[in-house]
């Protein structure tokens, strides 16, 4: 990308209406903050807001309030950074078909829908940054993207950008019995599939070392160029994440071998046996993004989840998030994940920080979410209670210092509580909705 384009990149993005924020400081006094960063737990904080992002934070006596702010009285709710999901499928976005079992060039980018149901649902969850992924019916299938659940009309208003803007995400790939098939040129055996990964990648390193050659030597021509393979070269150099799906335990120490052989990073997801190998995955430093449901089942592999495995993880000194992979987890009730592994023996602190700043810290987005401080995201929530608690509701929820979820609106609360027209994206027929168009 040349730098005039990527400055125009900026430009469009900077005067897109849905990245627009008011000018005007808002101020959020009285609340409890659980800021999930440096300053703790605030009784009673303040929160200056201006231009989308957290110009100040601390206690009510440690803030000057800006004289032309707008103020709430927020005293007796809760405000904590908003929730970041690591594994989400809304949207309906698909990847790979049945060509191949690893395709890397394939963009859930080109097949997310931005005005889906799920965002408002996700919005009414109190999640504000999501890794929205394609399928695990292959070894790779593709490409995955980091979104922020702004009301958008395309999916440009959604997207999160690096600095040159560049589009992120990170690499979906899978193992166990999803990428399994009975035909070629899909692998039957674990054998098989982690030998396919191998083959690629090393096709991938020597891919690279055809580019690097080029551009040290004028006279030589570089390599035809092949989308997939520089998917994978993005990954061996580390700039673009590997998630991977795997369960059993076997699967998990494969994943952890090819990482140490090709070198690329790697969060481990779902783990459902994840408990049985801890200090395996310790020892590697490997993230684990897990998923915490109160009904196992649905596949022979995943038989062994335990609700204890955020615990187990915890105290073997592994970094753990938690996601919804939604529809498995319903987006609404994603807070729910951190209730349950407290009661199987997570700690508090963890289980609220592995719904926020860790997860955060597994896209390469700490910098900017995840926690509240000052210069990051005005991404929060406002809760009329305890996190953890059953009868906790999502009162509001903000991005980039804009409200995107009001509970006190009907339209809003539908999406919160479910009923006739909630479930179904631009349907003139659900007249449950006055603004079903949108």
């Amino acid at each position: 990308m040349t730098k005039l384009l990527q400055l125009a990149v900026l430009i469009a993005v900077s005067l897109t209406p849905a990245f627009a924020a008011d000018e005007t400081p808002l101020v959020l006094h009285g609340a409890r903050l659980l800021t999930m960063g440096p300053a703790g737990n605030i009784e009673a904080g303040v929160v200056v807001v201006q231009g989308g992002k957290i110009v100040a934070i601390g206690a009510s006596d440690e803030i000057a309030i800006p004289a032309n702010a707008e103020t709430r009285d927020l005293a007796g709710k809760l405000v904590m950074p908003g929730l970041v999901d690591t594994h989400s499928h809304v949207g309906g976005g698909s990847g790979g078909d049945g060509a191949d079992p690893i395709q890397p060039d394939v963009r859930v980018l080109d097949s997310l829908n931005a005005r889906s149901a799920g965002i408002q649902r996700a919005q009414a969850g109190g999640i504000t940054v999501a890794n929205v992924m394609p399928g695990s019916g292959h070894l790779c299938s593709g490409q995955t993207l980091y979104i922020k659940y702004r009301d958008g009309r395309t999916i440009d208003d959604l997207l999160l950008h690096d600095a040159e803007g560049n589009v992120l995400g990170g690499l979906k790939m899978a193992n166990g019995t999803n990428p399994m098939r009975s035909k070629a040129p899909f692998p039957g055996t674990r054998a098989k599939s982690a030998a396919l990964v191998r083959q690629t990648f090393v096709r991938a390193q020597e891919y690279r070392a055809k580019l690097e050659a080029a551009a040290d030597d004028d006279e030589q021509d570089p390599p035809a160029r092949d989308l997939g393979l520089e998917a994978l070269v993005e990954a061996l150099e580390g700039t673009r994440i590997v998630h991977h799906h795997t369960h059993r335990h076997d699967d998990i120490l494969t994943v952890l071998r090819l990482a140490d052989e090709f070198g690329f990073r790697v969060v481990l997801h779902h783990v459902s046996e994840g408990w049985k190998v801890a200090e395996e995955i310790a020892a590697r430093n490997v993230p684990c993004s897990i998923i915490v449901i109160d009904a196992p089942g649905g596949k022979l592999e995943a038989r062994d989840l335990r609700l204890e495995t955020g615990a187990v993880l915890e105290r073997a000194g592994v970094q753990v998030a938690f996601h919804t992979d939604d529809w498995i987890t319903d987006s609404r009730h994603f807070l729910r994940s951190a209730a349950l592994a407290v009661r199987a023996g997570m700690t508090r602190q963890k289980a609220l920080e592995a719904l926020t700043i860790e997860p955060a810290r597994m896209l390469d987005l700490a910098d900017r979410v995840g926690s509240l401080e000052v210069g990051k995201d005005a991404d929060f929530i406002v809760l009329d209670g305890d996190p953890l608690s059953i009868y906790t509701k999502v009162e509001e929820t903000w991005i980039d210092g804009a409200k995107v979820f009001d509970r006190k609106r009907p339209q809003d609360r539908l999406w919160a509580t479910g009923g006739f027209g909630a479930g179904h994206d631009a349907n003139p027929g659900c007249c449950a909705r006055q603004d079903w168009w949108r």
